[in-house]
Parts: structure tokens; C-alpha cells; sequence
């Protein structure tokens, strides 16, 4: 969450008024356009906003964005279609709900056009970018939705989620997706991808917030249960990932571990070879049963890649859906059996995060890779929630819990087992192959990045036994000092820094990218008579000097 994204309605004294203000002023300063589809006019949003009483409003002030595939009255439902736009008599009853829970809706965002594709590229309205790195696809096709959660501007938001809409741009922007069991929410007044398996889907920040916009929203089972049992694949079923994955992966199944889940390694084949039905079997001709006469009748105003998609399933034969229908019941009776064993599955969200550009040169493969572990759980029916799980190469990672139908609320019981983990930024002897890099890895810390300070340090050679540098924070002269992030379960956080001698303690240490993150300082006093080693640039470029 960036440091000026608007506080929960219920931690903050603002007014609903004062909200909606602070969000439109914080969109003009983000200005990613290409965000939204119809932004409605602050003045109307405002005199809503006046008029909302809080009484028996439990989602009183929050704030909502909506995709474009949804009806909202008073603003054109697209799909991400200009061509294909119509204006709705109503809100779709998932709008009134969240109005009537007394939820402000800001506008509709934008998405794959016909919510088709992972990517959040096909749209006229632009790609959308992603919110930590814009050189990178925010995932789709819910883009719109899951970058003005990510970005602040709104509390809340709706997606779709037919092939894991509704999870992969959660994974890709650090947020939660919540995607329910099919028919838990009502699917009227959305345009339809694939109807038998449409789901409507939740944006937030916080599994927290999430479930709890559920519950609002509709009557989910409440689930009690002990001790949670987890299944994960094996490394051969996990397949090929992006680079650091598989140990990130790894990393979070260690969390939950750790937080009290039994895990047991399960065969996941079923819902390998269901996935590869979605689109590969016959079932992609529902797609062209909800638009594909208006594709034939406006080649010219359609994504190329969408119309490559959906217009050749006008040629599936009925028999291929007879026989994969045949072929998907074995599968879910198997799939379930799995389920049945353990209280939820835990894979990663999706399996790796391309650029703009990697989408734009091969805009189908990439697109295909991307719905590995979540394109079989409609065809199911199951319920399913993605989860933050720390970040690789500096950019968000995920992971994603599957479960049986109606398990929506366990689900979020599970998300919450994770210890929250606290980064901390190192400079010396921590650093990984130094000698006190046992320290974090012995209680449970992870690598995350090599960072840079910002320019306002100097660093010491301090005269202790192992080795050891002293960064001090200057008002002017300062350096960029190389450093690692390295992320600590909280209570191996308080072990940690609990154990730091004098006259080195933990403080709030700025990077080079202007974020302010826990770490290694110095006591000015202690480096008086040290060797100022800033100008080598860090700690191991003064070992291999020295």
C-alpha cells in the first residue's frame, strides 16, 4: 500500500465526503488513465457521498471500482468494447448490494476486452501497467480493478474471474483477489465470458477486508475447523517457473508451516489436465456464444487477439463438448477426492510476470502459461483466494489457496495463518556468504533484493570481532551504500534485533527509491577514530579491496 493511499473508512475521521475527495485528488496524482474506463464526475460522487447515512452500513464510506464488464448505472457497460457499449436500466445486483452496505462507486475500470486474456493488454482503452513496475503487464483481465486497489484510490473493487481474472492481477499488484464459489454472487447484469462458469470477484488490500466485503455481499458458509492440513504439489507437478519462484514458493509454504498448518504433498494432475481444457478443449465456444455474432458483425472494432480467440470457436463440434464434458466430470470427481484429504490447496497464483513488451511479441503463449493453476477452478467449482507472498526481483509474488465449493471463509481462515514477515535491511557481516548471515536464516528470514541507500550515509569500518561496518545517517557529503533486504517473521524480528549489541541498533533507513525500510545504524559517537569506507560503495567492495 503507497504511503498516501486513503486510509480504511473506519480507522480514519474523515467524513465519506472528505474521502471521496482525497481519492480524486490522489487520481489526478497518480494519472494512470488508462485505469479507468468512465470515471464518474466528482460532484456526483460527492452529493451521493453527503447524502449516505452510516446506520446499519457496514461498508459505510468505502470506497469502489468497478469493471467494465458490470453494470453500473448512469455509466455505459463496454466490456472494454467502445463498439459494443449499452447503457443499463439498473446497477447489477452485486452494485446494489455494495451501495446499499453503502459503498461509493468511483467508475468502471478497464480490462481484457471481453474479459479475455490474464494480461490486462487488450483493450483500446491502453494496457494497463502495473502498479509496483509499469515496464511489466498488470494481469488481467480484470487490470483496471486490481491496479486502484494496488495504487490507493479505492478501498474496494470488482472483478470477473472465469480463467483466474480475479487472482492473477491480485498476484501481479501485491493485493488480495477473492474469488468466490460460483454462484455465491449473482452474475446478472455482467457481460458474459463463459456464463456456465462466470464468477464475480473481490479487489482489497487485506484478506481481512475481502472477507469481509463477502459477508456483506452474501452469506458464505461459516467454516470452523483445528488445525489446518495444506497440500502443495511436488516440484515436478509445480512445473517450470520465473526465475526465484519456485523458492519463493517454497518460502511460503515455510510460513504456513510454521504457523501451525500440517503440509502434505498431493497430485495435482487433475487440475493440470482440466486447465488445459478451458481453452483447449471445446468449452471455449460458450465465449462465442455470449459475443461472438457481435465479433463477426465488428471486425474492425474488436482486439485482434481477442477475435482470434472467440471466433474460431464457432466452429467446435458439438460432439468435442459432449466428450470433454465427459472428460471434465472424471476429472472433478478426482479433483474433489484430492480436496477431500486436505482443507485447501496451496499453489502459486500464476507462474511467471512478463513485461509489456514480452506480452506484445507473443501475446497468446505468454498469455496461455499464465493460467497454469488457475484455469480449472470454475470448470470445479471451487473457491479460491489470492494472497501476497513477499516479492522477487523487487515485484510482487503470490500465492493462491484452492478449496472446496463454499470454502470461501476457510480460505481466508487459512491466508491469515501466515506470520506477517518484516523487512530489514543489512549492510555487512548480515549479508548473504558473511559470517553472521546465520542470524536471519536461523530464524526463518529470506532474501529478498540487493538495494542501494540513498545518497545521506557514510560507512565505517568498525573495529570489532567478526568485522563489521557502521552506517551513519549525514545532514550533507553522503553516499549510496549497497545493501541487502532480507524479510523476518515477526517473531524472528524481535529475536533478531534483541540480539544486536551496541553501538549498532535497527532504524528506520532510507533507499535509494525513497521507501524507508528497518535497518542496520550506527551511533555516531562510535565511528570517530573508524575508517571511512563510503567511498568503495559497500561493505564486500571493501573486503575484496582489502
Amino acid at each position: 500500500m503507497s504511503a498516501d493511499a486513503l486510509p480504511p473508512a473506519e480507522a480514519a475521521s474523515n467524513t465519506a465526503v472528505e474521502r471521496v475527495r482525497a481519492a480524486y485528488r490522489r487520481i489526478e496524482r497518480v494519472d494512470r488513465p488508462e485505469i479507468w474506463i468512465d470515471l464518474r464526475p466528482e460532484a456526483d460522487v460527492l452529493a451521493e457521498a453527503a447524502a449516505l447515512t452510516e446506520n446499519g452500513r457496514p461498508l459505510y464510506g468505502k470506497l469502489v471500482a468497478v469493471k467494465g464488464n458490470i453494470d453500473v448505472a448512469g455509466l455505459p457497460t463496454t466490456a472494454g468494447c467502445p463498439a459494443y457499449a449499452y447503457q443499463p436500466e439498473a446497477d447489477a445486483p452485486v452494485v446494489a448490494r455494495l451501495r446499499a452496505a453503502g459503498a461509493l462507486v468511483l467508475g468502471t475500470t478497464n480490462l481484457d476486452q471481453f474479459a479475455t486474456g490474464l494480461v490486462g493488454t487488450r483493450s483500446p482503452y491502453g494496457a494497463v501497467r502495473n502498479a509496483v513496475d509499469p515496464a511489466y503487464v498488470s494481469g488481467g483481465s480484470s487490470s483496471g480493478s486490481a491496479v486502484a486497489v494496488a495504487l490507493g484510490l479505492v478501498d474496494l473493487a470488482l472483478g470477473t474471474d472465469t480463467a483466474g481474472s480475479g487472482r492473477v492481477p491480485a498476484a501481479f499488484n501485491g493485493i488480495v483477489g477473492l474469488k468466490p464459489t460460483p454462484g455465491l454472487l449473482p452474475t446478472e447484469g455482467v457481460v458474459p465470458a463463459c456464463a456456465s462458469i462466470d464468477c464475480v470477484s473481490l479487489f482489497a488490500r487485506t484478506v481481512e477486508e475481502a472477507s469481509f466485503a463477502l459477508t456483506c455481499l452474501a452469506e458464505p458458509a461459516q467454516v470452523h475447523t483445528g488445525r489446518f492440513r495444506l497440500g502443495v504439489p511436488s516440484p515436478e507437478q509445480l512445473g517450470p517457473l520465473a526465475p526465484g519462484w519456485a523458492e519463493a514458493f517454497d518460502a511460503a509454504v515455510s510460513d504456513y508451516a510454521a504457523a501451525g498448518a500440517e503440509v502434505t504433498t498431493v497430485d495435482i494432475s487433475a487440475f493440470l489436465e482440466a486447465a488445459q481444457l478451458l481453452y483447449g478443449g471445446a468449452f471455449v465456444a460458450e465465449r462465442y456464444t455470449a459475443v461472438g455474432e457481435f465479433i463477426d458483425a465488428h471486425p474492425d472494432g474488436v482486439d485482434p487477439v481477442v477475435a482470434s480467440i472467440i471466433g474460431p470457436a464457432r466452429d467446435v463440434r458439438a460432439h468435442r463438448l459432449f466428450a470433454d464434458q465427459a472428460t471434465l466430470a472424471a476429472l472433478r470427481a478426482e479433483a474433489l477426492a484430492t480436496l477431500a484429504g486436505v482443507d485447501a490447496l496451496l499453489l502459486p497464483t500464476t507462474t511467471e510476470h512478463p513485461t509489456l513488451a514480452e506480452v506484445a511479441a507473443d501475446p497468446v503463449a505468454v498469455n496461455a502459461r499464465l493460467g497454469r493453476f488457475t484455469n480449472a477452478t470454475n470448470l470445479f467449482g471451487l473457491s479460491a483466494l489470492a494472497v501476497p507472498a513477499g516479492s522477487v526481483a523487487g515485484r510482487p509474488f503470490g500465492v493462491m489457496f484452492l478449496g472446496a465449493p463454499h470454502d470461501d471463509l476457510k480460505l481466508a481462515a487459512l491466508a491469515g495463518l501466515r506470520r506477517s514477515r518484516i523487512p530489514i535491511v543489512v549492510v555487512g557481516a548480515h549479508l548473504r556468504g558473511q559470517p553472521l548471515n546465520h542470524e536471519l536464516t536461523s530464524r526463518g528470514a529470506r532474501f529478498v533484493s540487493a538495494v542501494s541507500t540513498a545518497a545521506a550515509y557514510r560507512l565505517y569500518a568498525l573495529d570489532t570481532v567478526p568485522p563489521k561496518p557502521g552506517l551513519v545517517r549525514v545532514t550533507s557529503g553522503g553516499a549510496p551504500i549497497a545493501a541487502e533486504v532480507w524479510e523476518l517473521p515477526a517473531a524472528g524480528f524481535g529475536e533478531f534485533v534483541a540480539g544486536i549489541p551496541a553501538p549498532l541498533a535497527i532504524g528506520k533507513l532510507e533507499l535509494a527509491d525513497g521507501t524507508r525500510v528497518p535497518g542496520f545504524l550506527c551511533e555516531p559517537a562510535a565511528v570517530e577514530d573508524a575508517e571511512d569506507i563510503s567511498a568503495k560503495g559497500g561493505w564486500l567492495a571493501h573486503l575484496g579491496a582489502g
